[in-house]
């Protein structure tokens, strides 16, 4: 199998360790109607179309033991905490309880039988397995296996188990149940969906993530060097197959198989590629991830647009209600018009996103022209402020142009208001530190964080970002 050296970084802040973005809310520690519920034991079961009768789901089960862990780690009420923690021990020792014993490792099936709605191929009898519940699995056991207070008992317990299921994650393609296997190109697949056929699969994306992250979660455990060979070989994957992830300006696709854009998907391989990111310390991932923010930025962004004085034209299009892209909805043209402000002038949005086909634009949420869209473009129109930013760690070098080509450099408020400026320039190339990247005042920019620009934004069409991490 190809591994390209991809190195894990084990020294990870508190909030950038896997799943701690998760938590699950105390509202939902004991669901008893909907799709998922806990039963009398606090096991999560999946009740297909809210019926009665409820399934053991390894990937719900372990999402939400990791979600309960997530919210266990901040809560400060202390029942609170017992609960959350309980919640978390419930669903590991209920997919311990139910494992399956093959080729020396453990398995966790899947209870009823499934067939994915828009991918064929993916169709199964219970049981069933999956990668993405065995990497998710593996991170569950390792997260309680170092909970503060847990009995060396228990944590010795979990530990085995964790063992037991990263067993899994080594074992290729040669037996039932499998959920790895290496491609005719030596790239290494945890499959989310393994195929009928030894070694073929839907190649998923994000379940091969979130699978690599109970990996990670397992070498910063035990310093496995088999651990870290594996994750080596994943990340390899996944980088090579970035541009089949991608769909310029517009959705990433949901798996390398059969192709189709997944808007529900996008914003999930946004953040999971930062992860990777922060787990390896490479900037490939980092700059995947900002790509995709640039392909279809997340709509989940308000506030106010700035128009200059002069000509603007808006538009109105066939989108949904809340203006965000659903199926069957094709952002049509339905009507556009001009409009002439005599001075600078500013208008509250709703929604920041691509329309399909064209750029990126506001939707006007207030005033006489509520309900009307207008094409960003700095410095015409756009919106004020500091959006969708992406942190790098460690941070990525940029390289400033020779040739006396002068920059400008900006220090902005969150608002989007400028609180000085400064222009640059340099005789020969000259690199910088970079701690994030964002959308400011309608621009791709990012934030300088050493020497006399820190903290200073610079336009990411003025300068290079390079394929190292930076120095410093």
């Amino acid at each position: 199998m190809i591994r390209a050296g991809y190195r894990l970084v084990t020294d990870l802040p508190e909030p950038m360790r896997p799943w701690r973005d998760r938590p699950v809310a105390w509202g939902n520690v004991s669901p008893t109607t909907g799709t998922y519920r806990v039963d009398a034991d606090g096991v999560y079961l999946y009740h297909p179309g809210g019926g009665a009768e409820g399934y053991d789901h390894p990937v719900g089960q372990a999402q939400y033991g990791l979600g309960c862990l997530a919210s266990y780690r901040t809560e400060t009420d202390q029942a609170r905490r017992a609960l959350f923690l309980a919640r978390a021990r419930a669903q590991a020792d209920r997919l311990i309880g139910r494992r399956l014993e093959a080729r020396g490792a453990w398995w966790f099936p899947y209870a009823f039988d499934f067939a994915h709605a828009v991918h064929s191929g993916v169709d199964y009898s219970a049981p069933w397995y999956s990668g993405m519940a065995q990497g998710e699995v593996l991170s569950l056991f390792v997260q309680l296996a170092q909970i503060d207070g847990m009995s060396t008992a228990d944590r010795d317990r979990y530990l085995a188990a964790a063992d037991a299921a990263f067993a899994s994650l080594q074992a290729l393609d040669d037996g039932f149940p499998w959920a790895v296997n290496v491609d005719e190109a030596g790239h290494l697949w945890i499959q989310e969906y393994p195929g009928a056929a030894p070694g073929t699969g839907d190649h998923t994306y994000n379940g091969m993530i979130f699978a690599m992250f109970g990996v990670w979660d397992y070498h910063a455990a035990t310093g496995s060097s088999a651990a870290a060979a594996l994750y080596d070989a994943c990340a390899t994957t996944i980088a090579a197959h970035l541009p089949r992830l991608r769909n310029v300006r517009w959705h990433s696709f949901y798996c390398g198989t059969h192709r189709v854009p997944a808007p529900t998907y996008h914003q999930h391989h946004v953040n999971l590629l930062r992860q990777i990111h922060w787990q390896t310390g490479s900037p490939d991932f980092a700059d995947a991830a900002d790509r995709l923010v640039d392909d279809y930025p997340s709509p989940a962004v308000s506030g106010t647009v700035a128009f200059e004085a002069g000509d603007h034209t808006l538009y109105r299009f066939d989108t949904a209600a809340s203006g965000a892209w659903v199926s069957g909805k094709d952002d049509a043209e339905l009507g556009r018009q001009t409009v002439k402000f005599s001075r600078d002038t500013s208008a509250p949005a709703s929604m920041r996103r691509r329309i399909q086909g064209r750029g990126i634009y506001c939707r006007i949420s207030g005033g006489p022209y509520a309900g009307w869209w207008v094409g960003e473009s700095w410095s015409a129109a756009y919106l004020r402020g500091v959006h969708l930013p992406t942190v790098y760690r460690p941070g990525r070098r940029v390289t400033f142009p020779g040739g006396g080509v002068p920059v400008a450099a900006f220090r902005i408020a969150d608002d989007g208001t400028e609180i000085s400026a400064k222009t640059v320039s340099y005789d020969a190339p000259s690199n910088a530190p970079a701690d994030q990247r964002a959308i400011v005042n309608g621009r791709a920019m990012y934030r300088i964080a050493a020497g006399g620009l820190t903290g200073y934004w610079v336009a990411a069409s003025a300068v290079t970002a390079d394929s190292q991490p930076a120095v410093g």
